[in-house]
């Protein structure tokens, strides 16, 4: 009996060799996370190497058997050869691909998660956005997208829609001025003005438009400082690619 096959759009978000020639996918589609079985993938007479790197965005044909979805063919669609070239932004956009996979549950739609990533991926390699203002904006974005929205149209204790001395409890996931809720807040991270008008832009615009702001530097690292704990604090873990990126970009001297 032939194997019903399927055509998507997907991005690779982890690759695992396996047996001599083979690769397990994690692919990212617009229904969801997919785990996929490329049969001699790694073999030099294969046809689907290049869709089955990691973040290559691919039209990929798919067949079932046993449970299980095997990659018969595919084409590649974009490699963001920008990022690929430059080895801190392909270990920052490893972070995102390790991100998106914590992220999304197996067998739930992505929804606008599948365009955020591709975003962010284009915006590093071709926009030439700053590294730091792309990932704050990635993570928090991500955040709100899977239910993590935090609250910052106001102080949530006073209701001031300009917080004094703003700060974001990664905990509470609420945005308050610096004086209020001493005893009742969890882990605050300061803002500064500057910042919490970035927050908002990030959650509350369109995901096209995610990147067409810019910072001071001091109001950009308050908010990198802010997402990347909020996101440590929401998903409770670490990740080995951020690690490796920050490493990096202290070599640099970013």
């Amino acid at each position: 009996m032939a194997r019903e096959r399927t055509v998507v759009k997907g991005i690779v978000l982890r690759a695992v060799d396996t047996k001599e020639s083979d690769k397990i996918l994690t692919i990212l589609t617009s229904a969801g996370k997919v785990p996929v079985v490329a049969k001699g993938a790694r073999s030099r007479k294969s046809r689907v190497t290049a869709c089955t790197q990691l973040l290559a965005y691919s039209e990929l044909t798919l067949s079932e058997s046993h449970g299980w979805q095997y990659l018969s063919e595919g084409s590649t669609i974009e490699l963001f050869e920008g990022v690929r070239r430059d080895i801190e932004l392909l270990s920052l956009a490893s972070y995102f691909a390790e991100l998106t996979e914590a992220a999304v549950v197996e067998g739930t739609e992505s929804g606008e998660i599948l365009p955020l990533l591709l975003n962010a991926l284009y915006a590093l390699g071709n926009l030439k956005k700053a590294p730091a203002l792309v990932k704050a904006a990635f993570e928090l974005k991500l955040m709100s997208l899977i239910g993590f929205e935090p609250l910052a149209d106001a102080c949530a204790y006073c209701g001031n829609p300009e917080p004094k001395d703003p700060v974001l409890d990664v905990r509470e996931g609420v945005v308050c001025c610096g004086k209020c809720g001493k005893g009742e807040r969890g882990l605050s991270m300061p803002l500064s003005a500057g910042a919490l008008a970035a927050l908002r832009w990030i959650l509350y615009g369109e995901v096209k438009r995610l990147y067409s702001f810019s910072l001071a530097p001091e109001d950009l690292r308050r908010l990198g400082d802010a997402s990347e704990t909020y996101v440590h604090t929401m998903l409770e873990r670490g990740f080995g690619t951020l690690d490796f990126y920050k490493g990096l970009s202290c070599q640099g001297g970013l």
